[in-house]
């Protein structure tokens, strides 16, 4: 039976790659793109489900037959006169209803649910993580993981309904229909009407179902990333006292998902309460013109318990039905609102044929650059400058002038308006976005750590580097003494040793010394230091200071800072002031320039750091 069990388990890989790029128009054509890849378990879904109906519909044949056994046999000879007969009903009930039973279940227990279901999820998660950092940014990180799951999840309900329940009782109610017309035409007729109703109450509310279903579903959203939002954000909620406000965000948002959920629940009362009541008129119709054949010697007595049963079994699967309808386009409408979102356009891609990154000595070139986040204007225009292979370049300027945009833009994770960025001539959008940001390597001010052990965060950009070599980017990084005391709670130590979300068990300093490691690590070939070291106190700076003068050796370096102190010694500093190059020039001859935005920044600085500041006039 294991064997039998691991054959249906291994029947669809749950992790293969994206065929072709995910459909956009329609959802109907988003969830065959899926089911297309693993048609056959569904095909055979398919037949297990008509022969089940059929079965299932056979055994009121059954029970009409042995009662006009019993009304017409004698009790001493029953079973020597009906014995095969009887025999291949229990051979039906015991052997082949079984059967189908079973490879029903495997297929949907071993094969879709384990695997359909998870390729859903992988496929959809795959595509989201093609986007670009601006859509992570303007959404809920919970609300994108909801979405990604509740696709799989909701796509998979929609088949194992659509296919073991929906045609089941298609199925059903058809062969209901032929046996009933068997015994009479009138009979028959009533269950055609029967069946008509149903087809016109189903399409009345279904597609009001499918509608309130996605609205709900996406106000379930909602919730799920407010409150996911609140967690992520704990420390600063807590900081702040601000319990009450968050709590009333997330009540709004409760009682505008329990608005959308009553809504539809109202709906679905409506639709059940008239159901009811054609199901009922028809029972009482099929009964009396049954009981009145019956009178007049057209039909047997098993006949008519063969027609009873039948139609009593086939109400409750039309009531089921409906149901399933409800569950079919709720499924639908969730997995509309999960498409929106994973099949939405991805502002930065690869160039067709994009090849990899070749860096030979690093020389960086922006060319009349423009970037305004979309926006009409205001950030940069127009901006050219050039970096040379080897060359150590700080660039300063007040907040909001556009410094850390240039470094985004270099990391391409925008696309610029017009212009070109080019390392070693060659244009960074004609490349790959990966093989671009394996040449780069960065550390921020916001330094962002895996929920996950040191080892994996400084392993993150170079996996195959040796444990030695580890250690000693670790080293350098002044980050080896604190992680060798580190613990967590489930006695992990060392490298071993969890940081929690985001890092949230280290200080900023460490965080900030382990990203440090891990760009040491890396060694690319363009260092970009964004803030590098501002989360450090001075004693530890000074220490890392040095280690990263070494680590600038034979690279192009980028160095952001608005503590100026750190960065007076690079080979030349750049000045930038609302999008534009005021000034450039070394430390030394920039403070000549005593009418110039550094002079007047290093002379109003206070604690090494850069207050805000407006640049008068704009030196060309």
């Amino acid at each position: 039976m294991r064997s039998l069990f691991s054959l249906f388990e291994g029947w669809i890989e749950p992790f293969q790659d994206r065929p072709e790029p995910m459909p956009r128009d329609g959802v109907l054509r988003f969830l065959l793109y899926f089911v297309r890849q693993v048609r056959w378990p569904f095909v055979l879904m398919l037949v297990l489900g008509a022969l089940t109906a059929i079965i299932e519909a056979s055994l009121y044949t059954f029970i009409g037959d042995i009662v006009d056994m019993l009304n017409e046999g004698a009790k001493p000879d029953f079973f020597a006169q009906n014995g095969p007969t009887l025999l291949a009903m229990a051979f039906v009930v015991l052997v082949v209803r079984a059967l189908v039973t079973l490879f029903t279940a495997l297929v949907e227990e071993q094969t879709v649910v384990p695997s359909f279901f998870n390729l859903v999820r992988w496929q959809s998660h795959q595509a989201v993580m093609d986007q670009s950092l601006s859509f992570f940014n303007e959404d809920f990180a919970g609300r994108i993981s909801q979405k990604v799951w509740q696709a799989g999840q909701s796509a998979g309900d929609f088949m194992i309904t659509l296919l073991q329940t929906a045609w089941y009782i298609f199925v059903y109610a058809i062969a209901a229909l032929i046996l009933v017309s068997e015994l009479d035409w009138r009979l028959g007729a009533v269950i055609a009407l029967w069946l008509a109703a149903f087809g016109i109450i189903a399409r009345f509310f279904i597609p009001r179902i499918r509608s309130k279903a996605k609205t709900v579903a996406n106000a379930n959203s909602g919730v799920t990333g407010r409150i996911v939002d609140t967690y992520t954000n704990i420390q600063t909620v807590k900081l702040f006292g601000s319990r009450r406000e968050e709590n009333q965000g997330v009540l709004a948002a409760y009682r505008k998902f329990l608005s959308t959920l009553k809504d539809f629940t109202r709906t679905l009362t409506a639709v059940r309460a008239t159901m009811s009541f054609v199901s009922g008129s028809m029972i009482v119709l099929i009964s009396g013109l049954a009981l009145m054949l019956w009178q007049q010697g057209q039909i047997s007595v098993g006949h008519v318990a063969f027609a009873l049963g039948l139609v009593l079994r086939l109400n409750l699967l039309l009531n089921r039905m409906l149901g399933q309808l409800n569950a079919l386009f709720r499924n639908l409408g969730t997995l509309q609102d999960s498409m929106e979102l994973i099949v939405k356009p991805v502002q930065v891609v690869d160039a067709k044929g994009a090849g990899n990154l070749t860096v030979s000595g690093g020389a960086i070139e922006f060319d009349k650059i423009r970037f305004h986040y979309g926006k009409e204007g205001g950030l940069i225009d127009s901006l050219s400058l050039s970096i040379e292979s080897g060359e150590r370049v700080g660039i300063v300027g007040p907040s909001g002038a556009g410094k850390t945009t240039l470094v985004s833009l270099l990391l391409r994770f925008y696309d610029l308006e017009s212009g070109r960025i080019l390392i070693d001539g060659t244009d960074i959008s004609t490349v790959s976005q990966q093989s671009l940001r394996h040449a780069v390597g960065l550390v921020t001010q916001d330094t962002s750590l895996l929920h996950r052990s040191i080892r994996e965060n400084l392993l993150y950009g170079k996996p195959d580097a040796s444990e030695a070599k580890m250690r000693e980017a670790a080293f350098r990084a002044h980050a080896l003494e604190f992680i060798e005391d580190l613990f967590d709670q489930r006695g992990r130590r060392g490298f071993d040793a969890h940081v929690g979300e985001r890092g949230v068990k280290l200080s900023g300093g460490q965080r900030q010394r382990i990203s440090i490691a891990r760009v040491l690590l890396k060694d690319a070939p363009i260092l970009v230091l964004d803030e590098a070291t501002s989360a450090l106190d001075s004693e530890i700076e000074n220490a890392i200071q040095e280690n990263l003068q070494a680590m600038m050796h034979g690279k192009t370096v980028i160095a952001i800072a608005h503590r100026l102190s750190t960065i007076a010694e690079m080979d030349r500093l750049i000045v930038i002031d609302d999008g534009v190059i005021v000034q450039q020039g070394t430390h030394a001859d920039l403070l000549l320039e005593t009418d110039g935005l550094y002079h007047q920044l290093w002379q109003r600085q206070s604690g090494g750091f850069l207050p805000e500041h407006k640049s008068p006039s704009v030196v060309q």
